[in-house]
């Protein structure tokens, strides 16, 4: 690790009250324990830190209907409270990508980590809108770094799993510790 940082670009992906609160149908039970995670990579990264939130529609087009026919509570405005991310983190937050799609690889993303790049991943959740970035990314020619500990599933087992399905796409993607991220060792 050099004196600015590990390398590459952090994004953290969906760190929201619908995905932290208990009593939302999309609680991430570890949520608060991939927060901690993503606190203590923000300063190492310093300017190379985007947010994503992801959005509803204000239409659900194609197969997203069927979706938010399963999931009609989330049908709510970009501004509605649920979409907001949480206290801790969006003092941090100067960038930010919002997407109706699970994953957030966008061209506004792309831009910010740069053709050939690096990508730090951390967030929620693992399982769906982290291993959907992932995939992404890696198929631009993005090498990619998923945070294990700074991640969290929507249960202890999906989290698992979609870290061993992306750890079988090395050396594209590679699963990896807050802790080697900071000491520079993966």
């Amino acid at each position: 690790m050099s004196g600015t940082g590990p390398r590459g670009h952090l994004a953290v992906i969906d760190m929201q009250r619908v995905f932290a609160e208990p009593d939302s149908p999309w609680a991430t039970p570890r949520f608060g324990e991939a927060a901690d995670g993503v606190r203590r990579l923000l300063p190492a990264f310093a300017e190379r830190v985007t947010f994503t939130r992801f959005l509803a529609p204000a239409e659900p087009a194609g197969a997203w209907r069927a979706y938010y026919e399963q999931w009609p509570f989330a049908l709510r405005p970009p501004h509605d409270r649920l979409w907001e991310l949480v206290d801790e983190l969006a003092p941090h937050a100067r960038y930010f990508v919002d997407a109706h799609t699970f994953g957030k690889w966008t061209p506004d993303l792309a831009e910010r980590v740069g053709p050939g790049g690096h990508l730090v991943l951390a967030g929620v959740s693992t399982d769906c809108c982290v291993l959907s970035t992932a995939l992404a990314a890696a198929d631009a020619g993005v090498e990619v770094r998923v945070v294990a500990d700074a991640c969290a599933g929507a249960d202890d087992a999906s989290h698992a799993k979609a870290l061993q399905l992306m750890d079988l796409y090395r050396p594209l993607i590679r699963v990896v510790t807050v802790a080697e991220v900071l000491t520079g060792t993966k």
